[in-house]
């Protein structure tokens, strides 16, 4: 059996928007243009049957791919921590966390990350993965506590200076 593959709410609309736009747009029209390279003959030399053919594998490979994740995804919504019926101080998937350096070079350098599915990672956006080491070390933390994570430098301490469900 496949592994759970949790998600954002915006990240599984994000993931059913591409693989619609791949059912209903990309994919017919490419075979529409594959059907007309073969009507014109010899398919051997026929640069556009040998690419439509081929865009039609990588376009039928990412459909099975992203209907995988899909039917292993497990939406997860912090609805009640958003609200505050649930504790909003306690980090978990879907959390933003802001943190500080406690020691070293980067020492009181505010960095701002917010915990996603394996799906949506984008470090440019400050997005970790629930598996990343720095994500691992903060689950179950809570707004002040101070926690120790493995860096390539070695270990490292940092605060935990704000948490937030957006």
């Amino acid at each position: 059996m496949e592994e759970k593959n949790y998600i954002t709410p915006t990240g599984h609309e994000r993931i059913k928007t591409e693989l619609l736009q791949l059912l209903d747009v990309e994919r017919p029209e490419i075979v529409k243009v594959v059907h007309w390279a073969a009507s014109n003959g010899d398919r051997s030399e026929n640069g556009d049957y040998i690419y439509g053919k081929k865009r039609l594998r990588e376009i039928d490979r990412r459909i099975r791919f992203l209907n995988q994740r899909l039917e292993f995804a497990v939406v997860v919504d912090n609805a009640a921590r958003k609200s505050g019926e649930a504790d909003a101080e306690q980090i978990f998937f879907g959390a933003t966390v802001t943190y500080a350096a406690l020691e070293g070079k980067d020492a009181g350098k505010e960095t701002r990350i917010t915990i996603v599915g394996v799906d949506e990672v984008d470090l440019e956006k400050g997005y970790v993965s629930w598996v990343s080491p720095i994500a691992k070390a903060l689950i179950k933390a809570k707004l002040g506590d101070c926690v120790k994570i493995q860096t390539p430098t070695g270990p490292s301490e940092i605060e935990i200076l704000e948490v937030q469900y957006l």
